[in-house]
């Protein structure tokens, strides 16, 4: 009887979707424009790496020097090219570029790769009653002798932290139309460790590179406006509970909203780029003037360095300024019948209620260009529960082990097209967009339930919607 009762609730939720109105409403007046007036009107390979089109031509001089800090190596100190020196003496690449590929995702490592190169490894220990310091400034109390983050190269005289690599098992997945898809459940492995054995809790979380687009302007969505989406305790019975992350800002010394980061771990894009230097290239900056050596790494904490800081204010300034004005590219084919229909679908389902289409930008935005723009990012940038399924088991100042920020969606259509392949979430697991809905659980159940529902036609109504963002 339960079989048939279900199979009866999944019949009645089927056939509600199709009544759904076959002639939906037309596209909004400035749909396309995901980024107001600062979105670019390119959809090529080079459609990430634009900057902001209300950007006038003298600071687009300045978005140009950026760029090249951003994209060019840095090398290993000493050398003549002081501004770009200091590389290490860990790190998981040796450019911005390499992780954020053309400004885009990132992706898991291949089988035969030697490095992780576009994904990285977080590392914690569970918190015991003496790390109230370290939960507060870093969210996490890092791993003794390897920190918080693996760093797969060095240079020479300093021996890598170890090797990464992913496996995969096959995990079917059933649409009620009998429709199958496998997904792949990924398994972390770390081998050839360099400061002998990890700590036996220690705790991991593989992370691939996001997209770089529109982060000056989610950094200008005004904090009230992300808090007024937040509802901790599910008061209105609808199954979603976004939760604020709060996190440590190095600058005030207090902690206050997350918005950056899978798990919203960083408060502003300055500081987000700063523990980027820190730990990807092993770069210091006057916000963190120490390289991420800890006490067990005697020949990391021994290597010449590359002056102090190595990645001076300037050039800290400089990232800052294009990382804040890479423009979001415009939506295709907003008025096509399909695209409106799977927006529909996206909106009858609940995915709305976390990937929250728009927002408008406060007035007194860090760049004026920023300033009072619709944006569409489909994002509140609040922590869900997502289920055991995407869980990775590792808390991150209030994130739970379960919990991830919305990731925003504008761009993700165009994925392929820039980065050359098609790896979503926060691991790369899903291989494409489809397979990216069939992951979500916990407070997504009900609204990926509905997915499984649909039938051929819906599902690519719904892709169709998906790959115009």
């Amino acid at each position: 009887m339960p079989v048939l009762l279900g199979r009866l609730a999944g019949l009645s939720l089927l056939l509600s979707l199709a009544a759904c109105d076959p002639t939906p409403p037309p596209a909004e007046p400035g749909e396309a424009l995901s980024g107001g007036s600062t979105t670019v009107q390119q959809s090529d390979h080079n459609a990430f790496s634009l900057p902001s089109a209300n950007l006038s031509p003298l600071r687009r001089l300045d978005f140009s020097v950026g760029n090249s800090f951003f994209r060019n190596p840095w090398v290993i100190a000493p050398a003549t090219t002081t501004a770009r020196d200091g590389l290490g003496p860990l790190f998981n690449t040796n450019a911005c570029q390499n992780c954020h590929i053309k400004d885009g995702r990132g992706h898991p490592p291949a089988a035969d790769a030697s490095s992780a190169v576009s994904m990285l490894v977080r590392l914690s220990i569970p918190a015991g009653p003496a790390d109230k310091t370290s939960l507060l400034h870093a969210g996490i109390v890092p791993e003794p002798v390897y920190g918080g983050q693996l760093q797969d190269m060095a240079i020479p005289g300093s021996a890598p932290e170890g090797k990464v690599r992913i496996d995969y098992r096959s995990l079917p997945m059933h649409f009620t139309d009998g429709t199958q898809v496998e997904l792949r459940q990924p398994t972390l492995q770390i081998s050839q460790l360099g400061y002998g054995p990890l700590h036996p809790d220690t705790q991991f979380s593989a992370r691939i590179a996001p997209p770089m687009i529109g982060l000056g302007l989610l950094e200008a969505i005004p904090e009230t406006s992300i808090l007024a989406n937040a509802d901790p305790d599910d008061a209105n019975g609808d199954g979603i509970s976004g939760r604020a992350n709060q996190v440590w800002d190095d600058v005030l010394g207090t902690t206050v909203l997350g918005r950056f980061g899978w798990k919203a771990g960083q408060p502003t894009l300055n500081q987000q780029n700063a523990h980027a230097f820190a730990g990807d290239m092993g770069l210091t900056t006057n916000l963190l003037p120490r390289d991420d050596c800890t006490a067990t790494q005697t020949s990391c904490r021994q290597a010449v360095n590359g002056g102090q800081p190595e990645v001076s204010d300037d050039i800290l300034a400089l990232v800052l300024f294009y990382s804040r004005n890479l423009g979001v590219p415009a939506r295709r084919q907003v008025d096509d019948l399909q695209v409106r229909q799977g927006k529909q679908l996206f909106n009858q389902a609940g995915c709305s209620s976390c990937h929250t289409p728009s927002f408008t930008t406060r007035t007194d935005a860090a760049e004026p260009e920023l300033a009072n723009q619709l944006i569409r990012p489909y994002s509140d940038l609040l922590l869900h529960d997502m289920g055991d399924g995407l869980a990775d088991n590792r808390p991150e100042f209030l994130a739970s082990g379960r919990e991830w920020r919305t990731a925003p969606l504008w761009g993700v259509g165009l994925t392929e097209t820039v980065n050359g392949h098609s790896q979503l979430l926060h691991d790369g697991r899903a291989r494409n967009l489809l397979e990216a809905i069939l992951w979500h659980g916990g407070e997504a159940e009900a609204a990926r339930q509905q997915v499984l529902a649909l039938d051929a036609e819906q599902r690519a109504a719904l892709l169709a919607f998906l790959h115009s963002l």
